[in-house]
């Protein structure tokens, strides 16, 4: 099997993500792997109301500590394991910054979890798995949760 040198791991917090985060630890164990612990937020557009100057700055910031607070855990998790980890707090569309987080950092591959919607449900939430196997440049390998 192929050794990655550096693995991008994108998390959405739900359950569908720690079967990810396990296949990707497995992966980087014991191989000098560097694991990039990722999530992705997007801001709500303001179309209509414009908040008071400063506002939006705030809760952008607000946000981006909230997640490095979530990823910090999953990092630990995966330095418990012997791997190298860092957390990587991405923002904007969640298929568009992972696929250019994955590009910059020169990932060798990308794993996600996914929810396993079909149907109705998947076309009106859309997949963000499905956009970044289409777009990323590595592969991507998809963990589904149990």
């Amino acid at each position: 099997m192929k050794t990655f040198h550096r693995i991008l791991v994108a998390t959405d917090f739900s359950p569908a993500s720690k079967p990810a985060l396990k296949e990707a630890i497995a992966l980087a164990k014991g191989n000098g792997t560097k694991l990039l612990i990722t999530h992705a937020y997007s801001l709500p557009s303001l179309t209509e109301a414009q908040p008071a100057a400063g506002v939006y700055e705030q809760l952008n910031r607000n946000l981006k500590t909230e997640v490095q607070k979530k990823l910090q855990p999953l990092v630990e998790e995966a330095r418990k394991e012997g791997v190298e980890a860092e957390a990587l707090v991405l923002s904007g569309v969640p298929f568009e910054a992972i696929t250019e987080a994955a590009r910059e950092k020169k990932a060798d591959l990308v794993i996600m979890g996914t929810h396993g919607r079909t149907g109705v449900p998947r076309f009106f939430v859309g997949s963000v798995a499905s956009r970044v196997i289409s777009t990323a440049p590595c592969p991507v390998m998809t963990v589904r949760a149990a």
